[in-house]
């Protein structure tokens, strides 16, 4: 099967420090992809070097055979942090809308297909009946799916999520990773965490990071990878139930 991501010896460097270090990987249709590692160890950065928004000082991306910069248009993007005022008062569709901003042709109103594939979306995230709600009355899983919702209207073939669960209660954690599963018929996804427990029962295929990246295209890693990724003892890693995986260190 043909990589729709492909990183050959990226690196990168921020103020004159590695953040990103000879790093290899490739992403293929439907894969489902956890990026695990500690804060700071550049899952974040290295979103942004596929999404084109952060040239590498070093190597070559290619997003779907193009520069990042033209193939990221067939890529959806949950960032980690949304900030905004949550007493603006705008709905529901309105912020999910935002996503088919970049399709726009003049005199740059939404048809009636751009409405249309936007309540297709809330209704792929459960989110339909609050599309006239106000974004900041709902709760944080709540608004993480209707995020979701704002990146799939650009109807992409790769998502990429960047700590979707920050802020979601267990409940809604496990509902949105089915949720992440049933959207893989359709795209790859690629989610990046701290977590490893949780992320490491419903991916695919696991990669390490921490500015070196430990991947062999498998949901298999060694506890070599995982203490070089983190940097301290590893016990285990989850499978079927989420376990403790930190064992007791400075």
């Amino acid at each position: 099967m043909e990589d729709i991501v492909r990183l050959e010896d990226v690196w990168v460097h921020i103020d004159g420090m590695v953040v990103l270090e000879a790093v290899n990987l490739s992403i293929k249709q439907h894969d489902f992809l956890g990026i695990i590692g500690p804060n700071g160890g550049g899952k974040t950065t290295l979103l942004k070097v596929i999404l084109g928004l952060l040239a590498p000082s070093r190597g070559r991306i290619t997003v779907f055979g193009r520069h990042p910069c033209e193939g990221r248009r067939f890529v959806g993007y949950v960032p980690q942090n949304c900030v905004f005022d949550r007493e603006f008062p705008v709905s529901v569709l309105d912020v999910v809308l935002m996503g088919r901003l970049g399709r726009l042709r003049p005199p740059r109103r939404y048809s009636e297909e751009d409405i249309n594939i936007a309540y297709d979306a809330l209704e792929a995230v459960k989110m339909l009946e609050y599309s006239d709600r106000q974004i900041g009355k709902l709760s944080g899983g709540q608004q993480q799916r209707v995020f979701i919702a704002r990146a799939l209207v650009s109807q992409p073939k790769l998502l990429l999520l960047d700590e979707p669960m920050a802020n979601v209660d267990s409940h809604m954690q496990k509902e949105l990773y089915e949720l992440f599963e049933e959207l893989r018929k359709q795209m790859a996804i690629v989610l990046v965490s701290h977590d490893i427990s949780a992320v490491s029962i419903y991916v695919t295929k696991i990669a390490c990071l921490n500015r070196r990246l430990y991947y062999h295209n498998t949901k298999e890693i060694l506890k070599e990878e995982l203490e070089a990724t983190y940097q301290c003892p590893v016990d285990i890693i989850a499978h079927g139930v989420p376990h403790r995986v930190l064992r007791a260190h400075d």
